[in-house]
């Protein structure tokens, strides 16, 4: 009987290289990556973010009255997307807000980037047009104000390390 084995390398699924934005570009993620498609980033519009598989949840946040119902692709998946394993993100907002988040927060939550709400796209006066959303009805751990400070809307860049 003749045996052989694969390196374990040839076993690893290599990303699918990142198309270039056609649209307005409306997310870039910078850094640890290796999935890029201009120079060392990785720009997205919002074509691409929108054929990412989407997640949503209806929740109340801190900010907005009511519950509503968000949808985006979840941020592990937007971090698998650009081919990272690094431990924390830098995210930025059009505002100039700026938070540090856990990778760990992305596998242990289903932490979106919200693209809608209601069904609609998230204008920038209402927190858009990107979110990092947190389902904050489904954990009471997610009501601290460590996570609030993580939430970050109008996001324009990431940055991962």
């Amino acid at each position: 009987m003749l045996a052989f084995s694969l390196p374990l390398m040839a076993l690893a699924e290599t990303p699918t290289p990142l198309s270039l934005p056609s649209g307005p570009v409306i997310l870039t993620v910078t850094g640890n990556i290796a999935n890029t498609n201009v120079g060392g980033e990785a720009q997205f519009d919002r074509a691409m973010l929108n054929a990412l598989p989407q997640h949503e949840f209806e929740t109340s946040t801190p900010w907005t009255e009511g519950v509503n119902h968000y949808r985006g692709p979840l941020m592990r998946d937007v971090l698998a997307r650009v081919d990272t394993q690094s431990g924390t993100v830098h995210v930025a907002a059009l505002n100039g807000y700026e938070a540090e988040i856990p990778a760990t927060d992305f596998a242990s939550y289903d932490v979106i980037l919200a693209m809608a709400k209601d069904g609609e796209a998230i204008p920038i006066r209402e927190y858009g047009p990107l979110w990092v959303l947190y389902p904050f009805d489904q954990d009471e751990a997610l009501l601290s104000e460590k996570i609030r400070f993580r939430a970050v809307w109008q996001v324009m860049h990431i940055d991962v390390y």
